[in-house]
């Protein structure tokens, strides 16, 4: 046995067959849910595997995955790696031509798609390459035109497929792609190896502790402690973040609960009736709307089962873990730090704030480099954060991207990552932000983020985004896209000005405010920066012709 998901994950369900691994709540209450055991998941996992390899798709080929959240979605993917094909993300809420761009770049020979997708799969189909089997889920709205490959109902492929295992030998060197991007440019597709995903991305199968240091300790460590936890990956499956704390969970042995779409009262209400222990969401975004709920029709839910909420992708400013904090004292809120390029890289101090920075405990595999000559950098000096050992192969279909950002050093592969970081004395990195979100104002650079840590600690602001914009004298102006609390007052540009000059350096100070009904983010709740930039720029023009 060799460090391969696929086998790991069988290896759990031998030993534990008849515990609940995952749970598919649509709205609690209606009666839309369903359970599966390993056992009975597994199973299900096969028949799909079973079917792709008796559709003739072949070992190494890609499936994209064009899907909501459902136990469709991981039971594919499991499917996938059984049968060493490599499962592909999509994201939903892409239209035609970005469908067209990301079915080709990936060269995807299967999708399975959600049928409310049916209109966007046909008019993509045509434009593409490779695409020749199709596994449609659920209904197909009234009037959509069908695809010109004919889809097969996922029950009617389940159903075809031999529910046992029977598949060839598989490797640590099966992959496993995880497309990124979308909202600072075309998408990417990160390659990992299995055996790197399994210990950069699920932490060698132990998260709090040391990681196995064999394959069939997994199972060991498995069938040595009860069920008992339940895992909720609250953002969409699509990315990568839901996906691997799903896996994470399934090399625990423990349950996953999951929703088809992020509603805020009724994660609260699943949270209660599943006895959730560990919730992962992305930042603010996802959790305001669950302090608002508390604070207001879900008031007085019993959260007791709760013992963390996760954030990755976004951060958790300190004023909104505060108020939820207030409101549900005894849960660990936890800013892990990752990416789709590095796993895990660590996770924020407890002192992090808006006047300290965003600051991270890193793992020993995470350091501060300068970008060129990729040597750490002295303490204090900015650079990028890199790490080594259990990294991608690169991005898919991109070698010139893959020479930018991933490069040998010694005997081991590293990456280099965006963010632009500090490190201390201590050990301690502080992260700036995203090298390509970075303003430079009159010669200095600032970081968005740290911006709207300041700016989310005002009373009346809800959300914010915060860009450069083109400016004559500097170069560029800090401008701030602000969503304001419901019933609170609009403040004005003086308002945020004085608020941030208590946390900020002067030059960091917004220099505009753009009132915005509501912060454009993805569906993870991940920052829409160009959306920010463009509603910016647009209102920056309007007052220049206005005055």
């Amino acid at each position: 046995m060799e460090y391969n998901i696929a086998d790991l994950f069988e290896s759990v369900v031998d030993v534990v067959p008849d515990r609940e691994a995952l749970v598919y709540v649509d709205h609690p209450g209606t009666g839309a849910e369903r359970r599966l055991t390993y056992a009975e998941l597994d199973a299900a996992a096969n028949r799909i595997a079973h079917h792709l390899l008796d559709s003739g798709l072949k070992a190494g080929e890609h499936l994209g995955l064009h899907l909501y959240n459902g136990i469709e979605y991981l039971q594919t993917v499991l499917a996938c790696l059984k049968a060493r094909l490599v499962p592909v993300n999509v994201n939903y809420r892409y239209v035609e031509e970005e469908l067209v761009y990301l079915y080709n770049d990936a060269d995807l020979a299967a999708l399975v798609f959600e049928g409310e997708f049916t209109e966007r799969v046909a008019a993509a189909l045509p434009q593409t390459t490779k695409l020749r089997h199709l596994i449609r889920v659920g209904p197909t709205p009234e009037g959509a035109p069908e695809p010109s490959i004919a889809p097969v109902a996922y029950p009617d492929a389940e159903a075809a497929g031999s529910p046992d295992r029977g598949f060839p030998p598989r490797s640590p060197d099966d992959l496993f792609i995880i497309y990124t991007g979308g909202t600072t440019g075309m998408p990417k597709g990160v390659m990992w190896r299995a055996e790197d995903l399994f210990f950069a991305g699920l932490f060698g199968g132990e998260p709090t502790g040391e990681p196995v240091k064999r394959p069939e300790e997994l199972a060991e460590r498995v069938a040595s402690k009860g069920a008992g936890l339940t895992f909720f990956p609250a953002p969409p499956l699509m990315h990568g973040t839901s996906t691997l704390t799903s896996f994470i969970a399934f090399n625990y042995g423990q349950r996953v609960v999951i929703h088809r779409k992020y509603a805020p009262e009724e994660v609260l209400r699943t949270i209660e009736k599943e006895k959730v222990s560990s919730v992962s969401l992305v930042g603010d975004a996802m959790l305001r709307p669950l302090i608002d709920a508390l604070n207001g029709p879900l008031k007085g839910t019993d959260l007791s089962s709760l013992f963390s909420v996760s954030s990755s992708g976004a951060i958790m400013s300190e004023t909104v873990r505060a108020e939820f904090q207030a409101l549900v004292p005894n849960v660990m809120l936890l800013n892990n730090f990752g990416s789709s390029e590095s796993g895990s890289n660590g996770r924020a101090t407890n002192d992090s704030s808006p006047e300290k920075g965003f600051r991270l405990e890193v793992n020993e595999r995470t350091q501060v480099v300068d970008p060129v000559t990729h040597e750490p950098v002295p303490v204090g000096e900015p650079g990028r954060l890199a790490q080594r050992g259990y990294v991608p192969l690169g991005y898919y279909n991109d070698p010139v991207k893959t020479a930018e950002t991933f490069f040998q050093k010694g005997s081991e592969r590293w990456v280099l990552l965006g963010d632009m970081a500090t490190v201390d004395e201590q050990g301690i990195v502080t992260v700036l932000g995203r090298g390509s979100q970075c303003i430079n104002t009159g010669g200095e650079k600032v970081y968005p983020e740290e911006v709207e840590q300041a700016l989310k600690s005002h009373p009346d602001v809800y959300d914010a985004l915060v860009a450069g914009v083109p400016d004559p004298k500097w170069g560029s102006h800090v401008a701030a896209v602000v969503e304001i609390r419901a019933g609170a007052a609009e403040p004005t540009l003086d308002d945020i000005q004085a608020h941030c000059r208590t946390k900020l350096a002067g030059y960091k100070i917004p220099r505009q405010l753009v009132i915005a009904p509501a912060i454009q983010r993805s569906p993870s709740g991940k920052a829409d920066y160009r959306w920010a930039k463009s509603v910016a720029t647009e209102a920056d023009t309007d007052a220049d012709a206005a005055s």
